[in-house]
Formats: C-alpha cells, structure tokens, sequence
C-alpha cells in the first residue's frame, strides 16, 4: 500500500519531465553545451577577422626587414623618437589631471542629489557622442589666432595651438568620461554606510577618503586609470587639429605613423604602430593581472581561518 503510494506520488513528476523533453535520447545538457561551444566558435572567429588578422599583418611587415631595422625605425629616427617621447609626455600629465576631476566628480554625482545633476551626467558623456575633431575645432575656435583668448594669451607669452598644453587639453577632453564612469557605479555600490560611520567616530575628510573611499574603490580607480591612459595614448583627431603637425615639435605617435604612411617610409611606419599596439597590449596584460590579484585576494579571505 505505501510502495503504491510512493509510486503514484513520484509518477506525476516523471511524466512531466518526460513531456519537457522534445525526445526521451536527447539530453538537454548536451543541447546547451552545443550551444555554448558554438557561440564561443563564432566570438573567436569574429575576433580573429577584426582584431587577429589585422595584428598579425601589422606585427609582420613591421619586423619583414629584420629586427634591426625595426629598432633603428623606432629609435634611429629623430622625429619618432620625438614623437615617442611627446606622446610618452602628453598622455601622463592628461592621465593625472582626469584622474584627480573623476575622483571629485564621481564623489559628487554618487553621493549628492541636486538641481543640474543630470545635465553634468550627460556634460560629462558628451565627449563619447561628440567626434573628437569636432573637440579640436572648438578648442581653435574658442582659442585660436585671432580669438579674443587666444590673442591674449599671445601676449602673455603662453601661444595655446601648436603646442603640448593645447595636446593636453584636447586628450583630456576626449578622455574625460573615463575614470568617472568607472568610479560611480563603484561608488554607488559601496554606499555610503563606512564614510558616515568613520565620519561620526571623528574621522576627518582626508582621513576617510585615504581609509576608507579609497580602498574600496582602488580596482575601479585602476581599471580607469589603465583605460584613459591607453585612450590617450592613441589619441589623433582631436590632437591633430590643435596641435598644427610639427615635425618633431608637435608630432605625437598617432601622428607620426599617419606621415611615415603618406611618405611610404616602410617599415618604419609599420614599426612605430606596432610599438603603439604594444602599449595598448601591456595595459590590457596589466589590467587582467591587477583584476586576477584581486579576485584571488577576495577567495583567500573568504577562506575561514583554523580555530574560527
């Protein structure tokens, strides 16, 4: 009686599952795991036309004359070397200004509730929609010869076009959204509970954002930090139309391989874009060791200790 029972309870479920199959020798597992491997075949597939085929090509004719000569193309010329360090000049210094404004922007937008708060939001979104030449424009226009700013600046000694502040100040608009896009979400995730606590238990401003606001947000700051520096980098339309083209005054790496291609000078032109692909490489090798170290700094504190 209670074997009848039992069969007659679990018999309901068998049969749905059974209806839940399209066919009692097809596993359901296996359809996913089909799935799953052909969605992975076409990302790789897709990756390698967009990004492996043409890394391939480029890293092949900048060493087709032998590594010698790759090295004497990079180093041996006197305005790319100028354009290395230039670029090496301008991206640090655009790094470090944005760096300090997303901190202090991020910090209000994800903690304050005003009037305007949106209309900063989308402020600070507009170098995304805006094309970056457009950006450089409105830096000529707004300084530039015969402008009222411009005109006074020239006076003062302090010539804004065709010069490194101009570069500055053009890469860091472009890269502008960067790090305080990676810090609001950060900080509204984190909330801010431990800021009020150590601010009632008498911590200063300093001393809450050095103990408290900024461990917890260090990986997004980093991640940020590695992004705009790789954007800036790369940066050429904005800095192009400010910076007038000089070579070897005025020239950045992006700038420079653009005339090495015009004047058919290969490999050298080769040459100096796969130097550009290298330090984007290093800082993509950079940001997935630093998110590595963290997630195995997360699982080894979660791993309770002997005795508790």
């Amino acid at each position: 009686m209670v074997e009848s029972g039992i069969s007659e309870l679990y018999q309901p479920q068998t049969n749905a599952n059974q209806r839940l199959s399209p066919s009692g020798n097809v596993n359901c597992r296996t359809e996913k795991n089909l799935t799953k491997y052909l969605l992975i075949g076409i990302t790789w597939v897709l990756f390698a036309i967009i990004l492996g085929i043409p890394i391939i090509f480029l890293f092949t004719k900048a060493f087709s004359s032998g590594v010698i000569v790759y090295f004497q193309s990079i180093f041996g010329d006197k305005d790319t070397l100028n354009s290395i360090i230039l670029t090496l000049t301008i991206a640090p210094i655009a790094v470090f200004l944005n760096t300090i404004f997303g901190l202090n922007a991020a910090w209000l937008l994800s903690r304050y509730r005003f009037p305007g708060r949106t209309l900063i939001l989308t402020l600070i979104d507009l170098p995304f929609a805006v094309s970056p030449v457009v950006t450089g424009l409105c830096l000529v226009v707004l300084a530039g010869k015969g402008t009222t700013l411009g005109t006074w600046l020239d006076h003062l000694g302090l010539p804004f076009l065709n010069s490194t502040p101009s570069m500055v100040l053009a890469t860091m608009i472009v890269t502008l959204p960067i790090i305080v896009r990676e810090l609001i979400p950060v900080l509204d995730e984190i909330g801010p509970e431990q800021e009020l606590a150590a601010t009632s238990l008498g911590a200063t401003g300093l001393q809450m954002f050095l103990r408290i606001t900024l461990p917890n947000i260090s990986l997004g700051l980093v991640f940020g930090v590695l992004l705009c520096n790789a954007r800036a980098i790369g940066e050429f339309a904005s800095v192009a139309v400010v910076s007038g083209r000089i070579g070897g005054a005025t020239e950045t790496m992006p700038l420079r391989v653009e005339r090495l291609f015009q004047e058919y000078k290969n490999p050298a032109d080769f040459a100096l874009a796969s130097l550009l692909a290298l330090m984007a490489f290093g800082t993509l090798i950079a940001k997935a060791y630093i998110e590595k170290r963290h997630h195995s700094r997360q699982q080894l504190n979660q791993i309770p200790k002997v005795g508790q």
